[in-house]
């Protein structure tokens, strides 16, 4: 049999990922009907319900740690692993804002009356039973259920098994806090991480599963997006470049690139390349690569104080504190590279001139475009959305972060006084 046939791998595992999917699909019914009221109150105990939660929370966090770090698990990939008391803080935080969010189920999109008299309306619905895949990130756990619950979606979890302490403890509290405020705990269920086979069954799991949205690292996505049967939403991988234009200003450009590359390099909204307009070049350069050396990030390129660049170091989402540098022939140089390199993610221009600063807005391919800032603010939060699904590089129901509109869909109601189709 094919590898990638579900009944092929664990058809045990098969059974306990749709038995999971079949309880979510009933657990979707009421929720696509409760007021906002009652789902910002539970988000709010969810809220209170983690805080209380915090020790048993970062116990079970720095087991997953220790055992990523005995496994030799790289430094990024440890940061995004990790809990703190304030990450948990924020965690919960995240949960309040997006309490304090408006309600997008039951909005009107459009309306119009036709001629004969029909009126039409085109409503927000919830999607349904929304499966998430993911790394390492056991914050993705609550920010999943905090924006899939708002909007009225049942969710599964399939984290990494790197973070499956972490996670089993963080469903345990968010399931509690459901039954306590009335509300099915099976809103919100863990998959098994233990064996890749509960990845194949979720996504083939069309017709208990609305949509399944990957979040990790290129072959995460790759893989999820290719086998799946189920609809899927692609949050891409992210090679962000940073463009010195040559009308920058250089104080400014200095202060853009190193909070792109250095604030959290391991996350996908930090720049992977920097690009450097060739009138700028003799002035430009040696600042900032020196600037970028002296907060201790290896710059790969072509010139002193740098690492010989290939051609993959331009392909690549480094996610550390490494970053790849050329310079490009003005504005239309920088836009041909990120067209051949970039993966439609973010991408930034720093520069004095409007005009050059519109045009690069308006040619470049992505799902943000910086002017005159850093690509950290592609970020769900920092878009005022609370926190986010995911940042969706593909261009069909949603692109840039995902936060709860992107987390529905619509239906027409269409309300009449008898009219009847003539023949």
């Amino acid at each position: 049999m094919s590898e990638r046939d579900p009944d092929a791998a664990a058809p045990e595992l098969r059974e306990q990922v749709h038995a999971a999917a079949g309880r979510a699909r009933i657990a979707a019914r009421p929720l696509a009907l409760l007021s906002r009221e009652t789902k910002d109150a539970a988000l709010l105990a969810a809220a209170d319900a983690l805080l209380a939660a915090a020790d048993r929370i970062l116990a079970a966090n720095a087991q997953d740690i220790a055992a990523a770090e005995a496994g030799g698990t790289p430094p990024s990939i440890l940061d995004r692993l990790r809990l703190t008391e304030q990450r948990v803080e924020g965690i919960a935080s995240g949960l309040r804002q997006v309490a304090d969010l408006p309600d997008p189920v039951g909005d009107v999109v459009r309306t119009s009356e036709l001629p004969n008299g029909l009126e039409l309306r085109q409503v927000r619905v919830p999607l349904g039973v929304i499966g998430i895949v993911y790394e390492a990130r056991p914050n993705v756990t609550v920010d999943a259920f905090g924006l899939t619950f708002k909007s009225g979606n049942a969710v599964l979890l399939r984290g990494s098994s790197s973070a499956a302490r972490s996670n089993a403890v963080l469903v345990d509290v968010l399931r509690a806090s459901l039954q306590a405020s009335g509300l099915p705990a099976d809103a919100v269920q863990l998959l098994p991480s233990e064996d890749r086979a509960s990845v194949t069954h979720l996504i083939r799991a069309r017709g208990l599963v609305d949509v399944v949205i990957p979040r990790g690292g290129a072959g995460l996505i790759a893989s999820v997006v290719r086998d799946a049967t189920v609809p899927t939403i692609e949050t891409g991988v992210g090679n962000c470049h940073v463009f010195v234009h040559a009308d920058a200003d250089l104080d400014m450009a200095e202060s853009i690139v190193l909070n792109a590359k250095t604030r959290r390099p391991s996350v996908c909204n930090a720049a992977e390349t920097l690009l450097i307009d060739a009138a700028i070049a003799d002035t430009a350069l040696p600042r900032l690569v020196g600037a970028l050396t002296a907060a201790g990030v290896t710059v790969h390129g072509d010139g002193p104080g740098m690492q010989p660049a290939t051609e993959l170091d331009f392909e690549t989402e480094y996610l550390s504190n490494d970053i790849a540098l050329a310079v490009v022939d003005g504005v239309d140089g920088a836009i041909a590279h990120i067209d051949r390199y970039g993966t439609g993610h973010t991408e930034a221009i720093v520069t004095a001139d409007e005009v050059v600063g519109d045009q690069f807005a308006a040619r470049v391919d992505a799902a943000a475009v910086m002017v005159n800032a850093s690509t950290a603010f592609t970020d769900g939060e920092q878009f005022g959305f609370g926190a986010e699904i995911g940042i969706s590089t593909q261009k069909l129901h949603a692109r840039g972060p995902m936060a709860l509109p992107e987390l529905t869909s619509t239906k027409w109601i269409v309300r009449g006084t008898g009219q009847v189709r003539p023949a």
